[in-house]
């Protein structure tokens, strides 16, 4: 806390109530016996400016926005300066605060997943996107512009925040000092991570994961799991649980890349971590939406992502007559599916999917393949773990059973985007030998095995599976590159690193294993056979 005269910028976020925050910062110096003086930087942004790089146009796209590239000293017409104060605490807080150089910087962060929430509610004060003070925020500007601005802004300052402040709750944050922040990190990126799981709700949402690991939706179902996906995943940090901060998971690839990522994995990605895991939890629920993902020059060229969406899908859990929608038919019709695809999007014709799309018995421990371009969806009756490349705001629909939006009103689809990007040539048995592979097993030692159960040339990362039968231990080697572990069956596993540390976990559980970890073991708990699903980046 500063006790002379300076310049104290808290940036962070749009998706905050800085009024807030500000108050309570003020409130802290003021108690401290410093006269401060207060300056939301957000009046210093350029109207301008604002309005060509921050309000999507009128005839933009209603599902998605290309990244946008612009930095958040864009937002000014000039460099932001202040004059410091004859005496006690000058406060700028805002987006952008960071810029007008002052003394100390402290970042004020609200995890993604409750600022998407709040943003999706309502709950925050009008101006909770970036550079749009006086409008309600939305979920479109959230995603494809105040984030990608916001987490570079913040990734370039990480090395000299002097205090992170987490504002779950902003009438009592909890913050971390800078330089333990990064001693913290420094740490975590030479050991095995869980991030912070959550779950989410959707109107497809099963119950799976609120019968079975006791989480309690707020939307009455346990659609979307958190596992790990990298833009939005945080790790708590801190012993006592009333005074846990949440830091962003990315920090760990902005400061510690290649120890984290490895060397290669760096070169491919830069600090993007390019591998998500996620639950879809179907259970109870309804089927997923007939969709697919963008191909590569689609991805670059439209929406600025430099790789595109790859996914697979691992049957977890199942209900007897499940099934997984994937690929088209060897005698699908194109022409014919894009006339019923758009019938059903004008008038709520219902769709016959199976005409279309072939569909698979959800088989427990079965890997589904689906590169980018393949129609896919998970049906009702499920639980897969989605392990995917990190893109994951590009579900281009074609059909989502007639479901409606809670106004009332049929949810929109972006069936055109869905048509330019559909693989046409992966059609009926090169579904069945290609997308829905078999186990090869790759090495095996007393007691366990390792199978290759999903890779593709075309797919930069490959999904492996141990199986251990018996009580010895599975012996791995991250050999420069990270690993990511999810226990798949049985009751878990110990892994147990060169260095001498232990981490247990348990079934549906992940963790990621930083490429510096080298040699580690996958010891098994309990009498019942344990599966380990990992995944990894191949060799480019």
């Amino acid at each position: 806390m500063p006790t002379a005269p300076a310049v104290l910028a808290v940036d962070g976020p749009a998706a905050l109530d800085w009024n807030a925050v500000a108050q309570g910062i003020t409130a802290a110096l003021r108690d401290r016996g410093l006269p401060v003086t207060v300056l939301d930087v957000r009046e210093r942004w350029s109207s301008a400016a604002v309005e060509r790089l921050c309000t999507p146009p009128a005839d933009s796209d209603a599902f998605f926005l290309p990244l946008a590239e612009f930095e958040m000293a864009d937002l000014f017409d000039d460099t932001p300066s202040v004059e410091r104060p004859a005496q006690g605490v000058l406060l700028v807080f805002g987006p952008g605060a960071a810029l007008c150089s002052p003394d100390l910087i402290w970042w004020a962060e609200l995890p993604k997943r409750y600022a998407e929430r709040a943003v999706a509610s309502g709950t925050l004060p009008v101006g909770a996107n970036l550079g749009r003070p006086d409008t309600p925020g939305e979920l479109r500007s959230l995603f494809y512009i105040d984030w990608p601005v916001t987490d570079r802004h913040r990734d370039a300052l990480a090395p000299r925040i002097d205090r992170w402040v987490d504002v779950q709750d902003h009438r009592a944050p909890s913050s971390l000092d800078g330089t333990a922040m990064r001693a913290t990190l420094a740490g975590l990126a030479g050991q095995p991570v869980r991030t912070r799981p959550y779950f989410n709700s959707t109107a497809w949402g099963g119950h799976w994961a609120a019968d079975k690991l006791g989480f309690e939706p707020d939307d009455g179902n346990t659609a979307l799991g958190y596992e790990l996906i990298a833009p939005e995943a945080g790790v708590l940090v801190g012993q006592d649980a009333g005074a846990q901060v949440e830091l962003p998971f990315q920090l760990l690839c902005v400061l510690h890349a290649e120890q984290f990522l490895g060397t290669d994995v760096h070169r491919r990605f830069g600090t993007s971590f390019p591998i998500r895991f996620d639950y879809l939890d179907t259970v109870g629920g309804g089927n997923l939406s007939l969709h697919c993902h963008p191909r590569e020059q689609y991805m670059r060229e439209t929406f600025g992502w430099p790789y595109t969406q790859h996914e697979t899908y691992y049957v977890t859990a199942s209900e007897p007559g499940s099934q997984v929608l994937l690929g088209l038919r060897q005698d699908t019709d194109v022409d014919l599916l894009r006339k019923e695809v758009e019938a059903s999007s004008a008038h709520g014709v219902p769709l016959r999917v199976e005409d279309h799309v072939q569909a698979f018995a959800a088989d427990l421990g079965q890997l589904f393949m689906i590169p980018a371009g393949t129609p896919h969806a998970s049906g009702a009756g499920n639980l897969v773990l989605e392990i995917s490349a990190t893109p994951y705001l590009y579900s281009l629909r074609f059909y989502d059973w007639l479901r409606r939006s809670t106004s009332g009103v049929p949810r929109p689809l972006s069936h055109r985007h869905g048509f330019a990007n559909l693989d046409t040539d992966r059609r009926g048995a090169a579904v069945v030998d290609e997308l829905v592979q078999q186990p090869r097993v790759l090495r095996e030692g007393r007691g366990w095995r390792e199978e290759v159960i999903g890779a593709l040339p075309e797919m930069f990362y490959a999904v492996h599976r141990f199986v251990l039968d018996g009580t010895s231990p599975a012996e791995d080697d991250t050999e420069g590159r990270f690993h990511i572990l999810n226990v798949a069956a049985g009751d878990g596993v110990v892994v147990e690193t060169a260095d001498g540390r232990h981490h247990d976990l348990a079934f549906a559980e992940t963790l990621t294993v930083p490429a510096s970890v080298g040699g580690y073991r996958l010891v098994p708990i309990g009498s019942r056979p344990v599966q380990v699903v990992k995944s990894l980046v191949t060799p480019s």
